[in-house]
């Protein structure tokens, strides 16, 4: 799964790395977590990349209430495309979550140990992501997901699962509002290569939400 992840390209970086129309204003993250508000990018009606927050945790526009009885902050790529929570999502409403890094726990015994997992090159990543608008009695909340797919050969260590991370050719026909098919999609749903990524331990302190820095990046031994 992917639980907690880093946010903390500068907007102008942002910006021309993924091509925006225009350039966010933003605070550096180095703790996100679920049910907080993180960044996304979506594509217009008039094929412009823009930035938006979303909430973590995808709200389907079917709900009842603004919340759901079970966790949304991560979609299964082998199942996407046929659970209702996500399948028009998956169809419709696509996005990018760029990540400076994640965090994941390997069970150690008792304990378990954080690591954190980042872009080789130290470009920002781009998570495969969906977005969701739930609208009642004049409320509205824009809500989000991450795909999480098989670990690759580097994450297994730690972790079974990991989030989509696509390739930059990729990017684009994630996002393009023309392509509906679920199954011109589901082949983008892989693991990328171990290559891509780097990872080292870290300290405790990322365990606790309320703890954010570049500090939590620091590498023990």
């Amino acid at each position: 799964m992917c639980g907690r992840f880093i946010q903390c390209t500068s907007g102008e970086a942002l910006a021309e790395r993924f091509q925006l129309s225009t350039v966010p204003v933003l605070t550096p993250r180095y703790n996100v977590a679920p049910h907080q508000s993180v960044g996304a990018i979506r594509v217009t009606s008039a094929g412009h990349r823009t930035f938006a927050a979303l909430r973590w945790g995808l709200v389907p526009a079917w709900s009842q209430e603004p919340r759901t009885a079970y966790s949304t902050i991560n979609a299964r790529a082998e199942t996407v495309a046929s659970k209702p929570a996500y399948r028009q999502a998956f169809r419709r409403r696509r996005c990018l979550i760029p990540a400076d890094g994640f965090y994941e726990w390997r069970k150690m015994g008792e304990r378990k140990q954080p690591y954190c997992i980042a872009p080789a090159d130290g470009q920002p990543l781009a998570f495969a992501g969906l977005w969701e608008r739930w609208e009642r009695d004049g409320r509205i909340l824009e809500s989000c997901t991450v795909l999480v797919t098989a670990a690759n050969a580097m994450i297994a260590a730690i972790h079974d699962r990991m989030p989509v991370i696509l390739d930059l050719a990729n990017e684009a026909r994630w996002l393009d509002p023309a392509v509906t098919d679920p199954a011109a999609l589901q082949p983008l749903l892989v693991p990328c290569p171990p290559e891509r990524l780097r990872l080292w331990p870290v300290g405790t302190a990322v365990n606790a939400t309320r703890q954010d820095g570049p500090e939590l990046m620091a590498a023990v031994s």
